[in-house]
């Protein structure tokens, strides 16, 4: 998916709360600035010095994008504060002119390398500012492959949350397959239509639309790729309605008519408390799904939000592992789970 930077801020932000991608991004250019209150800054006018654009161009672009340029970093200095910047200034070989005349200035604006890179996203004018555009998506693309081992599909197995919940899923699947096969009249078909019905009401496509939208081969299982609160949520659909289908067949004292089956579910979808869950796992997905593997849910564009730096930590951090791995440490806790059943 081709992302114009300049016209999105869910992907501006998804690359500035990304700290492995700018860890890299600082590394590959090699930005030198202020050092200041542990970390490097740059002033205004050196803003507008590398970028080749005017200084009314920069001050332009922070009236017009301030609060998001200050959420990632901008900020005046005053006060103590800015004695403390001009004091390092004072004691650097730059020459005065290329920090500008700041000696009686009473405020100054700087930048820390997130506000620099954010305001390098926005800048339309600066052919500079295009090529590290270019340079930023392509680092956070090596970043991400580099962290899951080359692909994307199955960063979902590398949060700590999702064997739990992949193994307990099974286990309700079974109790609403065999609730289909004992207590609803149709032919095999039931199966897909009915777990369809659940992921359509969950997050608004089929299983086949799901696929097209992840490029899914023939062979990769649908489930595999899910989040763990998606799993959850599915879990609770699946087990919630096998029990409805279960006592309204014992009720009748009779197998259920697929007019009745989908009266059932109709009225089963609709109970209030699933909205805050339905509104979570699409929020998840979406906005996951287009940060980390490059696909965009067209049913749920509404529900994209920028991913936080916890996001980046649970699928790319330390903590998180491939399943194998995952598999291989919870061998114990799996058996346990397993005599329990």
């Amino acid at each position: 998916m081709s992302k114009d930077l300049t016209n999105s801020s869910i992907h501006r932000q998804n690359i500035l709360n990304n700290p492995y991608a700018l860890q890299e991004i600082e590394k590959a250019t090699m930005i030198k600035g202020i050092p200041f209150e542990g970390k490097s800054v740059v002033l205004k006018e050196q803003v507008a010095a590398f970028f080749e654009v005017t200084l009314r161009t920069v001050e332009n672009y922070l009236n017009q994008y301030g609060e998001e340029l200050t959420r990632n970093g901008y900020e005046i200095l005053k006060g103590n504060r800015l004695k403390s910047l001009k004091r390092v200034i004072s004691e650097k070989d730059d020459p005065e002119i290329y920090f500008g005349n700041i000696a009686k200035t009473p405020q100054l604006g700087i930048f820390d390398f997130r506000a620099f890179l954010n305001l390098a996203m926005l800048l339309v004018e600066s052919e500079r500012a295009r090529l590290l555009r270019q340079a930023i998506l392509d680092i956070v693309i090596d970043t991400i492959n580099r962290r899951t081992g080359g692909g994307t599909k199955y960063i979902n197995q590398r949060d700590e949350d999702f064997l739990h919940s992949w193994f307990e899923e099974e286990d309700y699947r079974k109790q609403f397959t065999d609730a289909l096969r004992d207590y609803v009249d149709m032919g095999n078909f039931k199966y897909p239509l009915y777990t369809d019905k659940i992921y359509v009401s969950i997050f608004r496509e089929k299983a086949q639309e799901y696929r097209k939208v992840l490029r899914l081969h023939e062979r990769d299982k649908v489930r595999d790729t899910f989040y763990s609160e998606v799993l959850d949520l599915v879990a609770s659909y699946e087990c919630g309605f096998a029990d409805i289908l279960r006592k309204a067949s014992t009720h009748k004292g009779r197998k259920l008519t697929s007019w009745e089956v989908d009266a059932l579910f109709a009225d089963f979808e609709q109970q209030g408390h699933w909205k805050p869950l339905i509104e979570k796992s699409r929020k998840k997905m979406a906005s996951r799904d287009l940060a980390f593997r490059d696909a965009l849910h067209q049913q749920l564009k509404d529900y994209i939000t920028p991913l936080k730096r916890e996001d980046f930590e649970r699928f790319l951090g330390e903590k998180s592992k491939e399943l194998a791995d995952r598999l291989e440490d919870a061998k114990d806790v799996m058996k346990r789970l397993k005599e329990r059943k």
